[in-house]
Formats: structure tokens, C-alpha cells, sequence
């Protein structure tokens, strides 16, 4: 795990500007950006460029609804693993590896990981839950079902408080 402090290289008011309404919809045209920022078409598609190649746009990708995939049984798994020199990345990989896992997050207290799982049945769900067992140094699980999903339009930009904002354009003049 990467336990540096990762900032946006050069970004500025106007990055940020660009990152705020892609993030929010990465389909908006080159032209309707030109204009809502007063840039040219090919000031923009320069900044999302030098985002991209620095990686903070870090891929494209679709949203795809999982209910129409008959993906409805959400899981959040506690995992408690035993405590060896360099079991963090090796667990947390083998976790992120599992079909079905969606996102693994390796925790601080009782509990050293979290998974969220999406799959299509108890049966699904079992099995995952064996081959997590089955992982060298998990000692123990313990799932939580999600009843209802409740739907977010946060985004990254969204949660940056101005000081964080003045933080990153900040660093970016170093």
C-alpha cells in the first residue's frame, strides 16, 4: 500500500472547473465545456489530456446498473485476518480478486478488512464467502445484507472543502 501523500500536479481553478463537470457527466461535449468555461474546444481537450496522462482522471468508464444484471444481493463482509509482514496487500489483492467483490477496504480495529460484494443469489453468496474463508490468514467473517440502496451523487469534487481546494491549486504553484 502507498502510504505517500498523492496531490494533483499543476492543477488550477479552471482543472478544477473541468474536473467538476465531467466527473458529474464525462459525456458533456468539448464544446459545451468551451462555453460554459469560456475556452476554446482545444484549451479544454489539452486540459483533460494533461489530467488523464497525469492520473487524475484515472479511466472512462460506463455505469452500468447492476439490477438489470440481476445483481441485487449487496453484502458488507467484516473480514478478520491474522497479523503477518505484509498480509495487508497480499490479503487485500487476493480479496480484490474475487469475483463478485466490488471494493475492499483495509481497515484500522476489530476488523482488518471490508468488503461490499453485488451477486445474484444465497447460493452466489455463499460461495464467495467460502473462497474469502478459504484465503490464507482470514481467520474470520461476518456479512451485513443491504435492505434498500440509497443512491449518491457525491463526487470527488464535491467533497473538497475550499481549504482543501486552496490546498491543491496551491500546491500546484510550487
Amino acid at each position: 500500500m502507498n502510504d505517500a501523500l498523492r496531490t494533483a500536479p499543476n492543477l488550477d481553478e479552471t482543472d478544477l472547473a473541468i474536473l467538476e463537470r465531467v466527473e458529474d457527466n464525462f459525456d458533456v461535449s468539448l464544446e459545451v465545456l468551451a462555453n460554459e468555461l469560456n475556452l476554446s474546444k482545444s484549451a479544454v481537450h489539452y486540459r483533460l489530456k494533461k489530467l488523464k496522462e497525469n492520473g487524475v482522471i484515472q479511466g472512462i468508464t460506463a455505469d452500468v446498473d447492476p439490477l438489470m444484471f440481476g445483481l441485487e444481493m449487496v453484502a458488507i463482509t467484516e473480514v478478520t485476518v491474522a497479523h503477518e509482514s505484509g498480509y495487508s496487500k497480499e490479503i487485500g489483492e487476493e480479496l480484490m480478486n474475487l469475483k463478485g467483490v466490488e471494493q475492499v477496504f483495509y481497515t484500522m480495529g476489530d476488523v482488518d478488512f471490508i468488503t461490499i460484494s453485488r451477486v445474484q443469489s444465497r447460493d452466489q453468496l455463499n460461495d464467495l464467502i467460502d473462497r474469502i474463508v478459504a484465503i490464507e490468514g482470514v481467520n474470520e467473517t461476518s456479512s451485513r445484507f443491504v435492505m434498500q440502496e440509497f443512491e449518491t451523487n457525491c463526487t470527488i469534487t464535491d467533497n473538497l472543502t475550499e481549504e482543501a481546494r486552496d490546498v491543491v491549486v496551491n500546491s500546484s504553484d510550487n
